[in-house]
């Protein structure tokens, strides 16, 4: 259905040239589909002040105030939910850091006011994931620009509209994808650009995660609406952890491309013998039929060739782990626990993985300069082992400086459809999925991200002046 929207829209591009003939030019030539990605590589004019608003006061919400506080160039103007204890716990965290009070949105569709504030210019979507495309559209819409938690969308049309949105508005809309920060993916990103990986071949990233304990949780508990999700929906539903990192990488949008996808589910056993352990006998969950499989696992070709394995379990008891392979013709490099290992002479062979030391040695040398620059402050600061405040600096800087942000609206679109496609897939013995170009063409002649960095002068941090912040996530 989404294929045949976009050679809909593609058949009509005779219409728009016959509009600019008859003297109805479109906005900057933003729907001349023969152009394709305008977005890619977009830089905003310089912002050297943020104002932000962040919308769903939880966790991971309550966590971005307390990481911001401590930025220059940084107010959070308005926070909006639909409980008011979490609204005050914002606010609790900003009185803290003597940061002013923030405007408060409270209710169910608050998050529409907060979208049309004029003291906002960026709005930070931390919503149930129900949200995420409504807001992102109401931001753009209202002129800001939307950064939003993972997955930033669900399915291919709700990609396309995300897509042409940010085109049309012309307003960053990016995924907020830390693991693009985490220190290996980081460090693979930066030998790989090194050449000391060789021609890049084969990727492996994965989310496995126990995530079984939100069977439990009731309304109002934060977490139960995730376990809903799983209930009712297969496939790969937070594919963006693992895959992201390795499509920067891998020069996906930008050199390569997405093409097509095949994907298999287990059988699930892992929640239901969770439920009839924890759950009473007359609790209506024990019976409910869940869809979510204990694994699937979904194999991926690009179109120059590459091969990607993205895996996703939150059902079963094993440790935490993104898996985050990469392999070229010179050497591979693995996390989870970190390994690597590089052929010292060319067909030399490769038969076992470097020992401690001399990935130590590795590890230190190549430790990417952003990990350099704000490795220890972002550790101190915390979210995710320090990911989290590096992708939010990161951000940070590039508005106030002008700079295009390192993921797009096309990133976003490629990865987030894998929700739909994956499941479709799997619900179909493994069906090849085509993988929509979101850039329509653009891809072949974009340049590949170069290895970036922030310079703290310019933002005026004081490093030594930041300690940790409340309310961040470890896991």
């Amino acid at each position: 259905m989404a294929s045949t929207r976009r050679e809909f829209l593609k058949g009509g591009a005779w219409f728009g040239a016959a509009a600019m003939a008859g003297g109805c030019a479109t906005r900057g030539g933003l729907f001349d589909f023969t152009q394709g990605a305008p977005m890619q590589g977009w830089a905003a004019p310089r912002m050297p002040h943020v104002r932000l608003g962040v919308v769903g006061m939880g966790s991971r919400g309550c966590g971005v105030v307390g990481r911001v506080c401590g930025l220059p160039g940084v107010t959070v103007t308005a926070i909006c939910d639909n409980v008011p204890a979490k609204i005050a716990k914002a606010q609790r965290m900003l009185a803290d850091t003597k940061r002013p009070a923030a405007r408060e949105y409270l209710g169910d569709d608050a998050w529409r006011r907060l979208c049309d504030d004029p003291n906002v210019d960026v709005v930070y979507n931390t919503t149930p994931w129900d949200l995420h495309v409504p807001v992102q559209l109401a931001a753009m819409n209202g002129g800001k620009h939307v950064f939003t938690e993972v997955p930033s969308a669900f399915t291919v049309d709700e990609c396309w509209e995300l897509v042409e949105t940010s085109e049309r508005t012309r307003r960053h809309c990016m995924q907020l994808e830390n693991c693009c920060y985490g220190e290996i993916e980081m460090l693979t990103f930066n030998l790989a650009r090194l050449g000391m990986l060789g021609e890049l071949v084969h990727g492996e990233g994965a989310y496995i995660h126990d995530l079984r304990h939100m069977c439990a949780k009731e309304w109002p508990d934060a977490e139960c609406w995730r376990f809903e999700e799983n209930r009712v929906h297969g496939g790969n539903r937070y594919p963006t952890h693992g895959l992201v990192p390795l499509c920067l990488t891998m020069d996906v949008n930008r050199g390569d491309r997405l093409d097509y996808l095949v994907s298999v589910d287990s059988r699930q056993a892992n929640f239901r013998a969770y439920m009839d352990a924890k759950l009473k006998p007359d609790n209506p969950r024990r019976s409910a039929d869940i869809k979510m499989a204990d694994m699937n696992s979904t194999l991926i070709k690009t179109a120059k060739g590459r091969s990607i394995l993205v895996q996703h379990d939150v059902a079963t008891p094993r440790p935490y782990s993104r898996i985050q392979f990469l392999s070229g013709t010179k050497g591979a490099i693995c996390d989870y626990p970190f390994r690597v290992v590089l052929e010292d002479r060319p067909g030399s062979g490769a038969h076992s993985w470097f020992d401690d030391a001399r990935a130590s040695e590795i590890r230190e040398k190549f430790r990417h300069p952003l990990w350099k620059t704000v490795g220890e402050l972002a550790k101190r600061v915390g979210g995710h082992g320090g990911m989290d405040f590096i992708m939010d600096a990161r951000w940070i800087y590039c508005l106030q400086q002008g700079l295009p942000l390192d993921m797009d609206v096309y990133d976003l679109a490629a990865t987030s459809c894998l929700c739909e496609l994956t499941e479709k897939s799997a619900d179909n013995r493994g069906r090849t999925m085509t993988i929509p170009d979101f850039t329509r063409g653009a891809w072949r002649t974009s340049p590949p991200l170069s290895i970036v960095d922030i310079d703290l002068r310019k933002m005026g941090v004081e490093a030594e002046k930041i300690g940790a912040a409340n309310g961040q996530i470890s896991v």
